[in-house]
């Protein structure tokens, strides 16, 4: 596990108007990642970008120090102005080798979110790292880890009481909208149909909102969620030219710039002075901060549900201590299954060079006598060499596994 580093920039240390900045498109993602790879000495990595970190878990020898890291965001090459990189240098979090593996399996169980409890990060944390994996990014190393981090957070969950009544920042979100008493005709434009839109578009189905206008990049998502809701679907350039005018706004897309500048937000009311609901879920935040303080809304977002979370990380302590007992566990029991693969490895061509042996035992060294055998001879003997062969391969491997459980 030494060579395992985390770069982590969260919500602890850095606002999340400030973090989005930081956040990768899915466009550009494979590209920068092969120039990690290409400029640094970095065998395995992906990426996690959630609403409240950009983490980015890798395998070096290097040592993670300031200089690292700022060789790594250079590579990078985010556009970002020189007092961003030092104001991200300085709130940068480095987790290294096991200190790391605890980092990522805390984060996997939410021991680390602005809402502790909440599921959706590990289905986060494997997305993301399923998309490096098929990009070609990741390997059996990493393999390894992330078996023992699904392992980990689906015990901790199962376990402990930590997410009973879960609390998310969708629901904290829903909760918020739902003290607002919108009556369920309200006009409900949803900006972007990936799985935090769709979970916040099931609360308000639930509740019986029925009037639903979707947008998004790609129409057949926009389709797919405007068919669970009964709504309208819409690619995401028709929104300059959408005169139905709207009641509330929910936007939560990858964007790395605002969608929803003070022109559009004119052409949206289309003459309305209403005040307006608008929750923006996105990091960067989806709507220009011109728009909120120019117009009367009503603006939900993820940094004003902060307040709520630190009171439910202080109802969930007594599970975070049972949370930590199983993390622990796990990373005690991931060094022995560590050990054992690395035997496994270092072992790989036992099973070939045995099979050579055999081969040339029956085609060479004695396939004269064996010639002069009769077929149920050589069957007999066929038989025996193929029970040996097995043994032979899997006899040392068992103990080498036994030698190493006992050290351990």
């Amino acid at each position: 596990m030494e060579y395992l580093k985390v770069i982590a920039f969260t919500h602890h240390h850095i606002d999340l108007k400030s973090l989005g900045k930081l956040v990768i498109c899915d466009q550009s993602l494979d590209s920068r990642l092969k120039n990690i790879q290409t400029e640094l000495p970095v065998s395995e990595i992906f990426y996690i970008g959630t609403c409240n970190r950009v983490e980015f878990v890798f395998l070096t020898k290097e040592k993670t120090d300031k200089e690292f890291v700022t060789r790594f965001l250079t590579v990078l090459d985010m556009g970002l102005p020189p007092e961003f990189m030092e104001r991200f240098l300085d709130n940068v979090t480095v987790y290294e080798n096991e200190e790391a593996f605890n980092h990522l399996l805390r984060t996997s169980c939410s021991l680390e979110s602005l809402v502790v409890g909440e599921k959706e990060i590990l289905a986060q944390i494997r997305k993301a790292y399923e998309n490096c994996r098929d990009a070609g990014f990741t390997g059996d190393y990493m393999r390894m880890i992330m078996e023992r981090v699904v392992k980990t957070a689906k015990e901790v969950y199962t376990h402990t009481n930590i997410s009973k009544n879960p609390v998310s920042v969708v629901s904290l979100a829903y909760r918020k909208l739902k003290e607002l008493n919108m009556c369920g005709n309200s006009r409900v434009l949803i900006i972007g149909a990936g799985e935090t839109n769709q979970n916040i578009a099931k609360y308000l189905n639930k509740h019986k909102y029925s009037n639903f206008s979707i947008f998004n990049r790609t129409l057949s998502k926009a389709e797919s969620l405007a068919g669970e809701l009964n709504g309208k679907a819409y690619p995401l350039e028709a929104l300059e030219n959408f005169t139905e005018g709207f009641d509330v706004i929910i936007t939560c897309t990858g964007s790395t710039e605002a969608i929803i500048n003070e022109a559009l937000y004119a052409k949206l009311l289309n003459g309305d002075t209403g005040k307006k609901v608008i929750v923006d879920l996105a990091i960067p935040n989806d709507v220009a901060s011109a728009v909120i303080h120019n117009n009367p809304v009503h603006y939900i977002e993820v940094e004003s549900l902060k307040e709520v979370a630190r009171k439910n990380i202080q109802e969930r302590y007594s599970e975070l201590v049972h949370a930590e007992e199983i993390i622990g566990n796990n990373i005690t029991e991931f060094f022995t299954v560590l050990k054992q693969r690395r035997i496994e490895l270092a072992m790989q061509d036992v099973p070939r060079k045995i099979k050579e042996i055999k081969n040339t035992a029956l085609n060479g060294v004695f396939a004269d006598e064996i010639s002069q055998m009769d077929e149920a001879s050589r069957e007999v003997l066929e038989r025996v060499m193929n029970y040996m062969e097995k043994k032979c391969i899997s006899v040392p491997m068992i103990m080498a596994k036994e030698i190493l459980v006992k050290e351990s």
